[in-house]
């Protein structure tokens, strides 16, 4: 293992980031946290068209909800120089060459090798051109696009997800790295950017396997032609999740987007632990810290299978993560809803295992605090439970010896004791242990309530 790994995550800023995103960004950051790395966001953003500073900056808010901190933030945008200068290397290593096809020839040529039974590879054929010939098409207004030649060779790597992977690069056409109007395309960048930033692990979805390929043999050049120093990292490929029904997530669509799972009130901490634990070995189970999920990461443990995202397994994941926080944990989102001084902390221990949701703690405090209608079910025996209601100061002791009387005075058990009670006292069917509920409440409330009235 790398002393000191050094990984990234790259969106690029043309949607907002879904829980599939987050499951690449947080394995990364988990790991880095993990071994004592350094993790990097970088924005691929060289799409100029469909690039959007909104979409950037909703991501580094969604990656700091999920308690992600990276230790520096850069975009592709701003680095253009270093990519003229990494292709200008590669012309002059023989390794990047233009094409003049148009995209309907190309498709073609496709087509004609198909119907021939052979792969659809790119043939090479603009090797052949001679500089008069290339000098004619750009009269006739022809521009190239710049492929990268690939030596027809074997790419090996040791992936510590999927073990020992190979790829036959002469299976693969050779990819076209700068557009016609000179834009970049993901690969060269990117590997330019590992380099400079000396990324040494690179962790992504199982839909990049075959970039891999193409980028080893790209590391490689731009090293030797002496664009960039180091090593060619490493590689982890995770599988992939889907949604519910096994449709592909995106970006673009707001599928399962981690700014609408915010809005609906899940945890940012369930929210981790699913898109770090689904599709792995380990059980879904809720976390208390991303430092506790780090420590149990292991990418060899994740499976080499697709895996069905459930919302609803979430939603129930979320509640249970609320249910085992402390009043440490969420005492500065308490008091930014006015839950707070003495009561504050055993109001939380009180209801933290009847809400779904955070913002539900509001309601529940209402009913401590503030005023609710009266329910009356039994207005003759909620009469005599208000005139033995036993004297303050209240612990949680004070329910049990005022059912125990009440029971005794009146016969009741069970629901027909504990029922009314609890409408009266909270206007719910149910509800938190009432035991810890009523030296919250008070007498004066109690009393209030159980005489049917607003308090």
């Amino acid at each position: 293992m790398m002393p000191h790994p050094i990984v990234r995550f790259a969106p690029s800023p043309t949607g907002y980031i879904h829980i599939g995103n987050a499951r690449t960004a947080l394995l990364n950051f988990l790991y880095a946290k993990k071994h004592h790395g350094e993790f990097i966001l970088r924005f691929d953003d060289t799409d100029v068209e469909r690039s959007k500073e909104e979409f950037a900056q909703a991501i580094e808010v969604d990656l700091a909800w999920l308690g992600i901190a990276p230790h520096a933030v850069f975009r592709q945008s701003e680095r253009i120089a270093l990519y003229h200068a990494a292709a200008e290397a590669l012309r002059g290593a023989g390794r990047l060459y233009p094409c003049y096809e148009t995209a309907e020839e190309l498709d073609r040529k496709r087509k004609r090798q198909q119907a021939r039974g052979l792969p659809p590879v790119y043939d090479r054929s603009s090797l052949d051109l001679s500089a008069a010939e290339r000098a004619k098409l750009e009269t006739e207004g022809r521009r190239p696009h710049w492929r990268f030649k690939l030596d027809q060779k074997i790419a090996h790597w040791s992936d510590l997800v999927r073990g020992e992977s190979h790829i036959d690069c002469a299976s693969l056409s050779d990819p076209v790295l700068l557009r016609e109007d000179g834009t970049y395309l993901y690969t060269l960048p990117s590997v330019v950017d590992d380099l400079d930033r000396r990324v040494n692990l690179i962790i992504r979805g199982e839909d990049h396997v075959t970039n891999t390929a193409v980028q080893i043999q790209l590391f490689e050049a731009l090293i030797a032609a002496g664009s960039g120093s180091g090593a060619v990292p490493g590689f982890a490929h995770h599988n992939l999740l889907s949604s519910a029904s096994g449709e592909g997530l995106s970006k673009r669509t707001g599928s399962l987007s981690i700014g609408g799972l915010r809005e609906q009130g899940i945890e940012s901490l369930a929210v981790a632990a699913a898109a770090v634990l689904i599709g792995s070995s380990v059980a879904l189970h809720p976390v208390a810290s991303l430092d506790e999920l780090a420590a149990s990461l292991d990418l060899s443990q994740i499976s080499r299978t697709q895996t069905r995202f459930d919302p609803v397994e979430l939603a129930g994941l979320s509640a249970r993560t609320l249910h085992g926080l402390s009043f440490e944990a969420v005492r500065d989102r308490l008091a930014a809803h006015d839950i707070a001084g003495y009561k504050a902390k055993a109001f939380w221990l009180a209801v933290r295992g009847n809400i779904s949701t955070f913002l539900d703690v509001v309601d529940w405090w209402r009913i401590v605090e503030g005023e609710i209608p009266p329910v009356a079910e039994d207005a003759e025996f909620l009469a005599k439970a208000c005139d033995i209601l036993p004297e303050e100061p209240w612990d949680e002791t004070a329910w049990t010896v005022w059912t125990n009387v009440l029971k005794d005075r009146t016969g009741r058990k069970g629901r027909a004791l504990y029922h009314p009670l609890r409408l009266a006292l909270t206007g719910r069917e149910t509800g938190p242990e009432l035991a810890a509920l009523l030296p919250l409440i008070g007498k004066v409330k109690a009393s209030a309530r159980l005489s049917g009235r607003v308090a």
